[in-house]
């Protein structure tokens, strides 16, 4: 058996695709971001705009947050001893788990090592501790939530996007006594739309559910103290489970799940996927707790995303530019072609010095590939104007469909 020819068969199918991940070599500049220099493809550190990190308000270089990290650094050291059970529950963790229960006003929190790792964990073991429960999954759900689900050996009905009738026609369809489960997320990141939470919680009381939101893109950038759409939309109290990270809008590392008491403990006894894996380092936590701590208290961030969100949309339609719509901070740019895609964000970074992944399958469907924009409050209006025309050069050159 030739067991390199079937690797590299596979690698070279997703470059004849145009789905090859390239992960590109940068240092961000502490307090210029979102400035940083490529050492990928040419001699010595190049300056960049980087337009794609999930770092949305610049929070990963907040002094506050640098301050507090540095702190604990020198205060406890750089690790956490392993698995908090083992190692103990370093202080840190306890008082950002108060401070995430606060955030989302529910009774306790749990920290985990990656947003991905508090989907997988938390929702195979709802999955497992509920007797023949049936979960209903938004069919655009991240993976990390599709990956628990999977692994919690429960049956599954996926209902289209943000389609109220679909789930409902699936809730009806099941047995009023059989434990059910709505998954699903509050923004889509691909397109930047919002779900129904009001319209989901009203359907969950009626048949019984139980619901689990991801506020991943949203917890830090909406609502009045940063608890995402769902503080926003004032429903938060009717949602069983919340589910965020640290490594986006707060601009540090790690994931949680806030909720009652009970089922945070049943997550925190039952979830390997926290029993088993080494605890976040106490300074990244103090480096969360100050951002957290920071964004209840500060609008300051999240008014200037959204004023660099809409501009650059304004910049891109004016300038005919395929932008899709977007109610949110996310701005997808069409391109329907994985190679395009792959293309378009070559020349960015190779012949203007702007970074921008290309979104291509199976992050989004094939025929929707796209870059993806997320323009926040440091991003000038002298940047958007460079973006937007780089971009225009480009779609010419390259002969694309322009906006109808």
């Amino acid at each position: 058996m030739d067991y390199n020819r079937i690797f590299k068969a596979a690698i070279d199918r997703l470059h004849d695709e145009g789905r090859y991940r390239v992960f590109i070599d940068i240092l961000r500049d502490k307090g210029r971001y979102p400035n940083a220099q490529c050492f990928a493809g040419h001699n010595g550190p190049k300056p960049i705009t980087v337009w794609c990190s999930n770092d949305y308000l610049g929070m990963g270089q907040h002094p506050a947050v640098i301050e507090a990290m540095e702190g604990a650094l020198h205060e406890v050291g750089a690790g956490s001893g392993g698995t908090r059970n083992i190692g103990g529950n370093t202080h840190f963790h306890v008082q950002l788990e108060a401070e995430l229960a606060d955030l989302h006003g529910k009774e306790s929190a749990l920290l985990f090592t990656s947003g991905y790792v508090s989907n997988e964990a938390a929702l195979s073991t709802l999955g497992k501790l509920l007797p023949g429960c049936v979960i209903f999954s938004d069919e655009l759900n991240h993976a990390s939530m599709i990956a628990g689900i999977k692994s919690s050996g429960c049956e599954k009905r996926i209902f289209r996007h943000n389609d109220l009738d679909h789930l409902e026609e699936l809730l009806a369809a099941e047995d009023p006594d059989t434990p059910k489960l709505i998954a699903f997320e509050s923004v889509y990141s691909m397109d930047g739309d919002i779900a129904p939470i009001a319209a989901i919680c009203d359907l969950a009381d009626r048949y019984g559910a139980l619901t689990y939101l991801d506020e991943v893109h949203a917890v830090g950038m909406y609502g009045e103290r940063g608890g995402g759409i769902s503080e926003r939309d004032s429903v938060a109290h009717r949602l069983t489970i919340i589910e965020g990270t640290l490594g986006k809008a707060f601009g540090v590392m790690g994931g949680y799940i806030a909720a009652d008491q009970t089922i945070v403990d049943c997550i925190r006894s039952y979830a390997p996927g926290f029993i088993f894996t080494t605890s976040l380092s106490p300074v990244l936590v103090a480096g969360a707790l100050a951002s957290v701590r920071h964004l209840k208290s500060s609008d300051e961030e999240r008014a200037g995303q959204q004023a660099a969100a809409a501009s650059l949309k304004r910049k891109f339609r004016s300038a005919g530019l395929p932008v899709m719509d977007s109610v949110t901070h996310i701005v997808p740019l069409i391109v329907g072609c994985p190679v395009k895609a792959k293309r378009i964000s070559d020349i960015l970074l190779a012949e203007y010095g702007l970074y921008v992944q290309p979104i291509n399958f199976p992050t989004v469907p094939r025929g929707t590939e796209r870059l993806r924009f997320c323009p926040g409050p440091n991003h000038t209006e002298e940047m958007q104007d460079e973006l937007t025309g780089a971009l225009v050069e480009i779609w010419d050159r390259l002969e694309m469909k322009q906006a109808a």
